[in-house]
């Protein structure tokens, strides 16, 4: 397919600045893969749509405070630098972006805190905007990422328009979060909350969990209209053995197993044995879903509505059908869903 099949209008207040209320009160669009069908409910509804034996992949991915700000040596010009991934630990390597990057060559030192206790040194260009820095910091690694942790600024998307709150550290996380390295959320998991996430556990739901750290790739423009030629940026996946059995056992029962985002779906379908079983999994993956393909794990999807031209559109519209999900896009607009990270959600069946 094209880059250009996926285009749509999406007017900018529809984006969404805020989340809802209560995690479960969003707006929840269902779709029917079978018949065509289309449904308007609210997120708790998702009650209604399983069954006792059904699996729920969930990603327990923790966003950390990765955007920090700080000033440039000598001129004191502003820079922002936001942590991509850790690089070495002992060497204190990180790969991060920088703002503005034509400020910031090799060499260049940034100082961070109210006192400029942290400092960092600009090692390497990666990109136009990638940096490596070499954080200048003597202490045990662990009194390192408190300080880091102290400085840093939850990463809401530069999108939403309006300055952090406060309530954004619990918002832009999910109740489930546990295992720091994302940075960004997996957004799809937002809706749930600790109470209805205790009902579907009532109801004999399964939670298979795993961790994909969400890294900005997922999020970055497509540049090529022929879609065969679109790199994929490589992400953190772990897929215990638990999960794996949970899945399995589903299947095996021949019960509905539920993706919750893209990110549980792309981290699944990287690890399909030749059985079409789930495998557990440790390590990186960069693969890249778009239409035709053919799912092997998960017959159900949770997601949110997301930009045109993006990577998960492609792959929502190869899991729920590209005519569908476009024509459900289009009403999605008309009925004034709300989009992206802090919007409404959609359950393919």
């Amino acid at each position: 397919m094209k880059l250009s099949q996926f285009k749509f209008n999406l007017p900018r207040d529809l984006v969404a600045d805020f989340p809802s209320d209560n995690r479960d009160e969003s707006r929840l669009m269902v779709l029917h893969r079978k018949t065509g069908k289309i449904e308007h409910k609210l997120f708790k509804d998702i009650i209604n749509y399983v069954e006792d034996g059904d699996a729920m992949i969930l990603n327990d991915s923790r966003v950390f405070p990765a955007r920090l700000y700080g000033n440039k040596e000598k001129t004191g010009a502003k820079i922002e630098v936001f942590l991509l991934r850790e690089l070495n630990r002992e060497s204190r390597l990180w790969d991060v972006l920088v703002d503005p990057a034509r400020k910031i060559r090799i060499g260049n030192k940034l100082y961070f805190g109210e006192d400029d206790s942290l400092v960092a040194e600009v090692i390497d260009n990666t990109t136009s905007r990638g940096r490596t820095l070499r954080f200048l910091y003597d202490g045990p690694w662990e009194e390192f990422k408190k300080t880091i942790e102290s400085m840093g600024n939850t990463p809401i998307p530069k999108y939403i328009r309006r300055p952090l709150q406060e309530s954004d550290t619990e918002r832009y996380q999910t109740v489930y979060a546990k295992v720091e390295g994302a940075v960004a959320a997996p957004s799809a998991g937002l809706h749930f909350s600790r109470e209805l996430l205790k009902r579907l556990e009532l109801k004999g739901v399964t939670f298979p969990t795993l961790t994909l750290h969400v890294g900005l790739g997922s999020f970055r423009p497509v540049e090529v209209e022929d879609l065969t030629k679109h790199k994929m940026e490589s992400e953190q996946v772990e897929i215990p053995q638990s999960c794996a059995d949970l899945v399995n056992e589903a299947k095996a029962k021949k019960k509905r197993v539920i993706a919750i985002g893209t990110t549980s779906m792309r981290a699944v379908e990287t690890s399909v044995s030749t059985e079409s079983t789930l495998k557990p999994f440790n390590g990186w993956t960069n693969k890249f879903v778009f239409p035709p393909y053919d799912f092997q794990i998960a017959a159900g999807l949770v997601t949110n509505f997301h930009p045109p031209e993006s990577t998960l559109l492609m792959m929502v519209s190869a899991f729920g059908g590209y005519d569908l999900v476009m024509k459900a896009y289009r009403e999605a607009v008309k009925e004034k869903y709300r989009f992206l990270a802090y919007g409404d959600a959609m359950l393919i069946l």
